[in-house]
């Protein structure tokens, strides 16, 4: 009895003292893990051993070391990089050369195990020469086309400054950018260099594949620096800044190599692949297009005048469609192609190939999905007759439905489009009708009807749209028919065009030392993608019924002419047509003629885009370390202990 009353009394101190509140649970550790030695050591000189070892003072983590962890010179055999313990290890597998620096940076791959505080940026370097080289060079990638950050491009140097050294030899030394474009290029040395960026995917550390994106720059560059301070704020919190310090420090120059990094065109042409998705057509996908369109022969069934053929405006995708349905209700057309592809030395040659096109519905599951409509089609009917409601005793024809842009609400610089599922065979323009209404009456108002470029199937119904003005289009039936018999039925839409009072006008002046003749200035919605696109005239873009919202700007130089932004070839010797953003939004509102000006040249072109409309956002900010104890020192009203203190 006793000893059951001591274990009721003991349950009770126990949940008693529970209920107090938990007890402290001390300081936390905020330190990084400390290096307490290197082998070899840390900026040695005359190394010739290929493995390195970093003894830390606790149990350490390595994160993501095959994209974090740059090795310069470039290493042709990767290095065997592992974190055991409290040490890091880092073999390397190439030979070393003479007299070089050698650099392995680390980045903010390095965290305790625990706590996961970070070391922060750390560079092991050394030498196998006499000196350790220790200049940097830093700057940035942005794509050419639309000035978007590129993440994890390689970045690298040559001394040599011929042109063709970034085809024959491996980079001499090597980083790789962050998610803002953003580089920086340690251990090098004097002289003067060019700088280049490759997305290297063979490993080589040279450019040899056409589909390697790339950057080149013909700009030459020596290596300096200077003493410089910089302002580093202490925080007391997340919250309170506990001061701001002074600091000096070594400004490494330049700081602001800007590398426009493009793809090359492809011209290794080949075919990816054919399909029959639809049983009236099938489709061949090209790498890369060519005036010569594919012959086609057919193997079991008789080619001659068989297809209406279309193509993409690059004639990289064609199209056969079927126009006999006995060919589409045949499940396998064996063909012969003849078409043009790359050979091994790059010349375009005639081959020929075999393919089958099958669609994916078979006929016969075709017929029987036929027969399942048709029959629910009648129990319908029959369900209307036995209620006495009307009913239909033949199935109605199929009809040919195109797709009508949206009508309602349209600006006076807009047209009428209209899209078919199938090619045409019959276009009665004597059959569509467009009337203006003036003063209560309608007036019957001329049109133009064609089709639209580089879209098939695409027609454009233009006319003279003026604002605040109401229009009818009316469409007899049976005006289109396409390859199958499928006609249109009437149609009858009214199109209400908006009034003056419903835009904006935007006005452009530009400067900044390029020729007007040659830009290209585009709006951009929210999304960044181009609205409306204009030329400059006497250095002033102008841009009509603008619909009120927010916009951005873009520019690009057409030095060709030919009204689209054009890659680079480094071959050639040719930089990408030159891009330029308006770094700020633009309000445009109802009535207001709004106007701005534009210096093209005002910021480097890094800095240009707009944050709201940058696709490659920045990475949340690298780990730092954090400051629990403090925020808690501060709660409790009492001084950190020394051995927390950072």
């Amino acid at each position: 009895m006793k000893k059951l009353l001591y274990l009721f009394l003991t349950v009770c101190a126990v949940v008693g003292c529970a209920r107090m509140g938990s007890p402290d649970g001390g300081w936390y550790d905020d330190k990084p893990p400390r290096i307490i030695k290197t082998t070899p050591q840390d900026r040695s000189s005359n190394v010739t051993e290929k493995k390195i070892t970093i003894l830390f003072d606790e149990y350490v983590k390595l994160e993501d070391a095959m994209n974090k962890v740059i090795v310069s010179p470039p290493q042709l055999d990767m290095p065997e990089i592992k974190s055991t313990g409290k040490k890091i290890t880092v073999q390397l597998k190439d030979t070393l050369k003479p007299n070089t620096t050698y650099t392995i940076d680390f980045s903010d791959a390095i965290s305790d195990n625990n706590e996961g505080n970070p070391l922060g940026n750390y560079t092991y370097t050394f030498s196998t020469g006499e000196q350790i080289d220790t200049f940097e060079v830093s700057g940035y990638v942005i794509n050419a086309e639309d000035l978007e950050p590129i993440k994890g491009i390689m970045v690298g140097l040559y001394d040599d400054l011929s042109d063709t050294v970034f085809k024959t030899k491996p980079l001499l030394r090597v980083s790789r950018t962050d998610s803002r474009g953003h580089f920086v290029i340690k251990g090098v040395a004097p002289g003067t260099y060019r700088a280049y960026a490759l997305q290297d995917m063979d490993g080589n550390y040279s450019f040899n594949q056409m589909s390697e994106m790339i950057a080149f720059s013909h700009q030459t560059f020596e290596p300096s620096c200077k003493p410089d301070i910089r302002q580093d704020t202490i925080w007391r919190d997340t919250l309170h800044i506990d001061s701001i310090m002074r600091v000096p420090f070594i400004h490494y120059y330049p700081d602001d190599i800007t590398l426009m990094a493009f793809t090359h065109v492809q011209t290794n042409r080949y075919l990816i692949k054919s399909e029959r998705n639809d049983p009236n057509q099938f489709k061949m996908y090209f790498s890369y297009g060519n005036p010569e369109l594919p012959r086609v022969k057919g193997l079991n069934f008789n080619s001659d005048s068989a297809f209406v053929i279309e193509h993409s405006a690059k004639r990289d995708t064609i199209t056969y469609w079927l126009r006999d349905t006995t060919l589409v209700n045949q499940d396998t057309l064996r063909m012969e192609l003849q078409y043009l592809i790359t050979d091994s030395a790059g010349a375009l040659v005639n081959y020929t190939d075999t393919i089958e096109a099958i669609p994916k519905v078979l006929y016969e599951k075709r017929l029987k999905d036929l027969q399942k409509a048709m029959e629910k089609w009648e129990k319908e009917q029959a369900k209307k007759k036995k209620r006495g409601q009307p009913y239909d005793s033949i199935q109605p024809p199929k009809l040919l439905e195109p797709k009508w842009s949206a009508m309602s609400g349209m600006a006076p610089d807009q047209n009428v489009t209209v899209r078919f599922t199938t090619p045409l065979a019959r276009i009665d323009t004597s059959a569509i009708h467009l009337y203006s209404k003036v003063d209560s009456l309608w007036y019957e108002a001329p049109y133009e009807f064609s089709p639209k470029d580089s879209l098939p199937r695409t027609y454009e119904l233009r006319a003279e749209w003026r604002p605040g003005m109401e229009y009818s289009l009316e469409v007899d039936s049976a005006a289109f028919e396409d390859i199958y018999g499928l006609v249109t039925k009437s149609i009858k839409q009214g199109i209400k065009v908006k009034t003056l009072d419903e835009y904006s006008t935007l006005f452009i002046n530009l400067s900044g030392g390029v020729t007007d003749t040659t830009l290209v200035i585009q709006l951009l919605d929210s999304k960044g993608t181009a609205v409306k696109q204009t030329r400059p005239i006497n250095n002033t873009a102008e841009f009509y019924y603008v619909t009120p919202g927010k916009y951005y700007l873009n520019a690009f130089v057409d030095a060709n002419g030919n009204g689209v932004w054009d890659t680079g070839d480094y071959d050639a010797d040719r930089q990408p047509e030159d891009v330029f953003y308006y770094p700020e939004a633009i309000e445009c509102k109802a009535k207001w003629d709004v106007t701005e000006r534009w210096n093209l040249s005002a910021r480097p072109r890094y800095q240009q885009k707009p944050a709201a409309i940058v696709k490659q956002k920045a990475d949340k900010e690298k780990k730092k370390l954090k400051n629990r104890n403090a925020e808690r020192a501060e709660k409790l009203g009492i001084p950190i202990p020394e051995e927390y203190r950072r």
